[in-house]
């Protein structure tokens, strides 16, 4: 196969997917740890204080979810899936940042569900209301 023949998406798909591989090791969270600091530092400020909260959160809530980086983004995964994950508003140029869930996300309520909230601030009441999302994503 030459490079013509090689297909743009699958490759940026391909290396997406190695990217973001699961960690496997007590160095590999090490690893993950350190990539959220670095990504958060590196966010404008505003992202940079939530996601800085928003990541002491978790931590603290739940020690047993493993950081890393997915999408370029600060995530938290159990078994090698993400959990739940911080998004910056700078991502998309949006007015708030994210927090969302995903499907190993224990949210389940009925038929419909939220999976993703916006965040503006923390306050010490949103922080409460994360702290029982987190712990019942993982009940």
């Amino acid at each position: 196969m030459t490079d013509k023949d090689r297909n743009p998406k699958a490759d940026t798909k391909r290396t997406a997917k190695k990217a973001t591989a699961s960690p496997s090791s007590k160095a590999d969270e090490a690893d993950g740890e350190t990539d959220i600091l670095t990504t958060l530092a590196a966010m404008p400020e505003a992202d940079r204080v939530l996601g800085e909260r928003l990541h002491a959160i978790v931590k603290a809530t739940a020690p047993t979810l493993v950081p890393r980086l997915w999408y370029g983004m600060p995530a938290y995964a159990r078994n090698g899936k993400v959990v739940c994950f911080f998004q910056g508003a700078s991502k998309f140029k949006t007015r708030y940042a994210t927090l969302g869930f995903m499907h190993e996300a224990n949210l389940d309520d009925g038929a419909m569900w939220p999976t993703a909230f916006a965040l503006k601030d923390l306050t010490a009441a949103e922080e409460a209301k994360i702290v029982a999302l987190v712990g019942k994503a993982l009940s």
